[in-house]
């Protein structure tokens, strides 16, 4: 059994930047991909970023384009989330993800998710 642990979320001004870490435990960890995806009050959860955990190839909400990055770190099996130039709109509890179903990496489909963590964008 896979299990994520999402840490990093907190409270900050509009413009300002947060780290999200996801680090993953439990049986040999060689997921397919890794994801990001949020959901806000009232909403849809949402895709967000995600990483092919060989090769590194990235994927973005259009939104968060030029100011999300995700990384990972293959030795820590940990999948990072820099957010920068963040807004109000991007306040949400952020959730790490793992192995897509059939690959559909844009959807919330995946086989392994973690608690989430709170991200809130103050205006």
């Amino acid at each position: 059994q896979v299990q994520l642990v999402e840490s990093g979320g907190g409270l900050v001004q509009a413009g300002g930047s947060l780290r999200l870490s996801c680090a993953a435990s439990g049986r040999t960890f060689s997921p397919n991909v890794m994801g990001w995806f949020r959901q806000a009050p009232g909403k849809e959860r949402e895709f967000v970023a995600a990483i092919r955990w060989s090769g590194g190839i990235t994927y973005y909400k259009d939104s968060v384009k030029g100011r999300f990055t995700i990384s990972r770190d293959n030795a820590k099996n940990t999948v990072y989330l820099q957010m920068n130039s963040l807004k109000p709109e991007d306040t949400a509890v952020y959730y790490c993800a793992a192995d897509p179903r059939g690959w559909r990496i844009f959807r919330d489909e995946y086989d392994y998710w973690g608690q989430g963590t709170q991200v809130t964008v103050a205006s």
